[in-house]
């Protein structure tokens, strides 16, 4: 418990992709004097710590999706009690694709004070090692496991213009990589980054066609960074071009209305022209 007077607060703190050296004169501070640490893997959190010399006096808990809604009651009372609850994740910022948004919503509507030790980023990371432009990006986070509904979500990302950034697991990749390929076409520009800042990292910079026809076998973690639809593209594509990726949208698992929508707006071309040739080539 903190002397009296000292106000609670929740700390988010960024913790190494991969590289122990990568973290922070403030991570270790934060992870020394907190009086609460709650970890989506207390193994990872403990290893972290000897690796960094740091001696845990903290009381440490568990927190990831499963049990995060059951821990935010209390560890809202700890930060009204004035103690310090740290928040860490096993890689990266809390909160991006990780558990932790619903506790800083929560520690927010209650008036408690909610602050960050900044950290390393896979999504930053990627977007910067990419080659693509940074200017203006789009974070997508994970796309959804099933074919059709990945396939909507592809369909309505077809007209961005922003780099797009996504987190996909090496067990769906070339399945992602080929239903990209097929929204959102083949020469549109990408980078396959993985196991960013550990031994293995590798970006790998093409088409999505290349690195769909490149991604068995890969392993580790992945980011995905996709190049954004381009404003100045070629004149529409033929009759039969049109029809044929309509198809292909179909054959991932996209419905009809989805794949016309898609590739009518990659080719910024109305609906109903693309409906009509997707229709008579079926």
């Amino acid at each position: 418990m903190r002397a009296e007077g000292v106000t609670g607060r929740l700390v988010l703190a960024g913790t190494p992709l991969g590289r122990t050296s990568d973290a922070s004169i403030g991570l270790i501070n934060a992870l020394t004097s907190a009086d609460v640490i709650a970890a989506e893997d207390t193994r990872r959190l403990h290893r972290l710590a000897a690796d960094l010399g740091v001696s845990l006096s903290a009381t440490v808990l568990s927190y990831y999706e499963a049990v995060e809604q059951a821990r935010i009651p209390g560890l809202l009372e700890r930060i009204r009690q004035g103690d310090e609850v740290v928040l860490v994740t096993d890689a990266g910022m809390p909160s991006v694709s990780d558990p932790g948004y619903r506790l800083v919503a929560a520690a927010a509507a209650a008036g408690l004070t909610v602050t960050s030790v900044p950290g390393p980023s896979a999504v930053i990371t990627a977007l910067a090692l990419s080659g693509l432009p940074s200017d203006r990006f789009t974070f997508e986070g994970f796309l959804p496991r099933k074919t059709g509904e990945r396939g909507t979500a592809l369909a309505a990302l077809a007209g961005e213009m922003r780099t797009m950034v996504f987190f996909e697991s090496v067990h769906r990749l070339s399945e992602t990589l080929a239903a990209m390929a097929g929204v959102f076409g083949d020469d549109r520009p990408a980078a396959l980054c993985r196991e960013l800042t550990k031994t293995y990292e590798e970006v790998r910079r093409g088409t999505l066609r290349e690195l769909s026809d490149g991604s068995e076998g890969v392993r580790g973690e992945v980011t995905l960074v996709v190049g954004g639809a381009s404003s100045d593209a070629a004149g529409p594509p033929s009759d039969e071009a049109l029809g044929s990726a309509v198809a292909a949208l179909v054959a991932a698992g996209s419905t009809r209305r989805d794949a016309v929508d898609a590739i009518a707006a990659r080719y910024g071309l109305p609906r109903r022209t693309v409906y009509a040739v997707g229709h008579r080539s079926t």
